[in-house]
């Protein structure tokens, strides 16, 4: 009974202090507080693919589960128009009166905005790159289909419903598509052929019988409409050919935006490349008294098959959750709703090994997936080895630390939790990535610092190799979007640089195209992590511990590394 008493005592006073938050709330609040909403619905409200992977099923009555993007000049217009009203009304706040945390929220909304503007006004991504589409619309697809948010036959009328809308999408991306270059062309049709595979196929199989009369009454228009984009794209688009390059002024503006670090490309690059040199002497000092060739010839024949990769990755996620609890790095998340399967088809372009997607901020005891993505059958025997030796033992661990445990999987479960619920939305949908990536690349260090894997012979070894080709990545990002790097000076960096399998190489050439400023992120990131841990551990002395530290810098969610320094010190 006391246990009891005391928990309504502490309802009680919650509610009653909730209650005097929101009548004293100051009018500076209360107009702060309605511009994140605004922004923030008004954002989901016009991306419903990204709405209902947020958990956001419906604004002011609308559905946004049965909708797809608008990419008419009138859905372009509605952005612009939205962009701008969030900006006049930012400038009407009364920066003096605003907390550390409101202004934390005031440069991701400024920033967001200016990075959006830039895309539509100036790269201009939905003229160019048909991949974009295609993802949206496998997005569109599968989320419903794997998130539970409702039973199975709401959910597929709500995929029902976006199958009706795909042809008219695929009007608006041949009207809107200018010219392309020939690998964004490439990878659209191969994913696009995902897309088909998943209506044709897995939601078809899967439809609720009660619904497959109507399910393939939408999918046939749908279908052919996608098998008409192919070969539009192949026959009409491929014609109009144009570079993947950003050049230097168009990347240095995305960099500054995405990065949010204060730092130019040319500045980032010359760390890379300094760190890359300290890096590959390292390897050299962890492999004697053999080359590294030798020894990371020796740490990749221990692999899995085929047909055992993901049960692997499985294993991997299983021995790296133990640590994590052993060691007390960080509290785990309470919801046991993480997954480990495969990549869907039609994001294979651009994640060649694995990723990570998070639940939805607002229903987040949803599923969380770790994605691995398979090796094919039809691959010839020299790619099916070459990924195996990039994802041996050891690289299938540092894969699973990153993408899961306590990687991304638990960053994403920690910004689940921020309140209020605009402010997680805020910053879980322009969160900042070098805050995401980096978080992830720290773990891999921190796992091996505290002794993960310590008896595992090469385990240092591949660790090294993976900030080398962190660093790599940073080096060919910049290089191959402003400074003319070449696909084969690319090639040979990774290989014979950074120690990385042909396959591995040849996948990471074809993201380095799609995404600029992205590969960036990772050592960005790191460093942002270090240095603000650096700061915390100044401040806060001996009595620091690193559990402290990490639960501290994750509440906050994905803010710039500048910006979580001054929140968390």
């Amino acid at each position: 009974m006391k246990n009891l008493r005391s928990q309504g005592f502490a309802v009680g006073v919650a509610l009653v202090m909730g209650c005097i938050q929101v009548a004293c709330a100051s009018p500076a609040d209360l107009q702060f507080n309605q511009v994140v909403d605004d922004f923030v619905f008004g954002t989901l409200s016009l991306a419903p693919t990204t709405a209902t992977g947020m958990g956001y099923h419906k604004h002011y009555g609308l559905v946004l589960d049965d909708q797809l993007e608008d990419f008419s000049p009138a859905g372009i217009k509605a952005s612009l128009s939205l962009m701008r009203d969030i900006e006049r009304r930012l400038g009407a706040l009364d920066a003096k009166s605003l907390n550390q945390e409101q202004r934390a929220d005031i440069d991701i909304m400024t920033g967001a905005i200016a990075a959006a503007r830039l895309d539509l006004n100036g790269i201009q991504s939905y003229r160019h790159n048909p991949a974009m589409y295609v993802e949206l619309i496998g997005n569109a697809m599968y989320t419903p289909y794997v998130l539970n948010y409702a039973v199975a036959e709401e959910r597929f009328k709500h995929i029902i419903s976006r199958l009706k809308l795909i042809p008219q999408l695929i009007r608006q991306a041949e009207g809107n598509l200018q010219d392309a270059p020939e690998i964004w062309n490439k990878v659209a049709r191969e994913e696009n052929g995902g897309n088909v595979d998943l209506i044709d196929g897995v939601l078809r199989i899967n439809c609720p019988a009660a619904l497959r009369s109507d399910y393939d009454h939408a999918a046939a228009p749908a279908l052919d409409a996608l098998r008409g984009f192919n070969i539009w794209l192949d026959a009409t688009l491929s014609k109009k050919t144009s570079d993947w390059r950003l050049g230097k002024q168009r990347y240095a503006q995305k960099f500054s935006f995405v990065l949010a670090t204060g730092k130019t490309p040319e500045a980032l690059l010359a760390e890379a490349e300094a760190d890359l040199a300290k890096t590959r002497d390292e390897m050299v000092q962890l492999a004697a008294p053999k080359t590294v060739e030798q020894a990371l010839a020796e740490v990749a024949i221990h692999h899995a098959t085929p047909s055992t990769y993901i049960l692997a990755a499985k294993q991997a996620l299983a021995t790296a959750t133990a640590f994590v609890k052993a060691k007390d790095l960080v509290t785990l998340p309470p919801n046991a709703n993480l997954q480990v399967i495969e990549t869907p088809v039609f994001m294979r372009g651009i994640y060649g090994g694995g990723a990570f997607g998070q639940a939805p901020p607002l229903q987040p005891k949803l599923g969380a997936f770790y994605w691995v993505t398979p090796i094919p059958d039809s691959w010839p025997q020299s790619r099916i080895d070459s990924k195996l030796r990039e994802y041996n033992e050891s690289g299938l661990q540092h894969l699973t630390v990153h993408e899961a445990m306590p990687g991304h999987y638990v960053q994403a479960e920690y910004a689940n939790h921020v309140q209020p619920r605009s402010r997680r939305l805020l910053r879980s949908i322009f969160g900042n990535v070098p805050y995401i990536e980096g978080w992830a690349v720290y773990t891999q260090r921190l796992m091996a610092d505290e002794g993960y894997l310590a008896d595992t012979p090469g385990y240092r070894l591949t660790l090294a190799k993976q900030m080398a080709r962190m660093l790599v990545n940073t080096i060919l990002d910049v290089r191959l979007q402003t400074l003319g790097m070449t696909d084969r000076q690319a090639l040979d960096l990774m290989t014979k640089g950074a120690y990385q399998e042909i396959e591995e190489a040849t996948a990471k050439l074809q993201r380095a195209k799609l995404t600029a400023c992205q590969l960036t992120t990772y050592y960005a990131g790191y460093k942002g992590w270090l240095a603000v841990r650096e700061h915390f551990k100044a401040t806060h002395g001996d009595a620091m511990t690193l559990k402290q530290f990490h639960e501290a810098a994750l509440r906050e969610g994905a803010v710039p590394l500048p910006v979580l320094d001054e929140l968390v010190n």
